[in-house]
């Protein structure tokens, strides 16, 4: 059975619920001085509730994150991108470039 496209949909829904738990919480008043106003759910048991619901979908969230990695690597037979990426050629020892001759004789301007 192929569980991909179940735990996919099920990382996507965790998500967007992480992001609106975020955003229902309470602001610390740190950003720029916007948000904390809204009493939407304050208090203690809101704020405990809100910390625990953001742990737990926090949580679900990494360990379909790991199934996820896990079950693409096993796709791929167990190699990584990386290995599949040819190794580059030794480059080349830079080459100095050729100083232009000094032009001898009395007509020749004097170096300082």
């Amino acid at each position: 059975m192929n569980l991909f496209p179940i735990i996919l949909v099920i990382h996507l829904l965790l998500a967007v619920a992480l992001v609106g738990v975020v955003l229902l919480q309470r602001s610390e008043g740190g950003a720029l001085g916007i948000g904390g106003g809204g009493n939407v759910l304050t208090g203690r048991a809101a704020g405990n509730l809100l910390t625990r619901t953001t742990a737990i979908l926090a949580a679900a969230f990494f360990m379909t994150s790991l199934g996820l990695a896990m079950i693409a690597n096993n796709r791929s037979g167990g190699s990584s991108p990386f290995d599949q990426v040819p190794a580059a050629a030794p480059a080349a020892p830079a080459q100095q470039p050729a100083k232009p001759a000094m032009p001898s004789g009395p007509s020749a301007p004097l170096a300082h």
